[in-house]
């Protein structure tokens, strides 16, 4: 769960946005996220292939995005922060952008992921419209939602200094039927089971699940993996 917004902030003003991204940096690097993002890496390459090229909306410091790399996706990383960014891999092209005006040419991406970042942009549906002009046809959307049901949301916003506190969005069905303007054949489900103690196990449960998970296509067939 990357957990960053999409947007750019003017630089005079991002020194906050850089404090939280320094924590959340540091958070990242701690076994219970390790185990988190290896189970989101693992689920997304069950859709991407070795070799495509592929946008990371929101990226973070790029753990889930390096894991990605490290299996043959050729990834391209965005953040909104220059400090989650520095964060990343030298090997890991990542560039500081607004998700909302993404500085990439049209058609020029296999799939484009976005992790727990749609919902903390200020315009998730600009951002969608985004996301398709610079996939290429047939191309693939996955992302990964947080779920307001599951008991990691409520305990996360019950943390004082969490970063679930800076969501915008917690309507899933309203980011899914803005999803499906723009993609065709959209499935969904539920991902990823935390429970009190910090443990990882798969679950698909609308009330304990962290994840709501929105894949969708360009184009009018999609991916047999799909």
């Amino acid at each position: 769960m990357s957990g960053r917004s999409g947007r750019v902030t003017p630089l005079s003003s991002q020194s906050g946005n850089d404090h939280s991204a320094n924590r959340y940096a540091r958070t990242c690097t701690t076994e219970f996220w390790q185990q988190v993002f290896a189970a989101e890496a693992a689920y997304l390459l069950d859709f991407l292939k070795p070799g495509w090229r592929v946008l990371s909306v929101g990226c973070g410091p790029a753990h889930i995005e390096t894991r990605l790399a490290e299996a043959g996706v050729d990834v391209v990383g965005l953040d909104v922060s220059r400090q989650a960014i520095a964060c990343a891999p030298d090997s890991l092209r990542a560039v500081a952008g607004s998700a909302e005006e993404l500085p990439f040419a049209d058609a020029s991406f296999d799939a484009v992921i976005a992790v727990a970042s749609l919902q903390f942009m200020a315009h998730p549906r600009r951002a969608l419209q985004q996301m398709v002009r610079v996939l290429r046809p047939q191309g693939i959307l996955v992302a990964m939602l947080l779920n307001p049901a599951s008991s990691f949301f409520r305990a996360k916003m019950d943390a004082p200094d969490s970063y679930v506190h800076r969501i915008r969005h917690t309507d899933l069905l309203s980011i899914e039927s803005d999803a499906a303007v723009h993609f065709q054949e959209l499935r969904s489900e539920y991902f990823l089971g935390i429970d009190p103690d910090s443990h990882v196990f798969a679950d698909h449960s609308p009330s304990t699940a962290a994840l709501y998970v929105i894949r969708g296509v360009k184009g009018s067939n999609l991916p047999q993996a799909f």
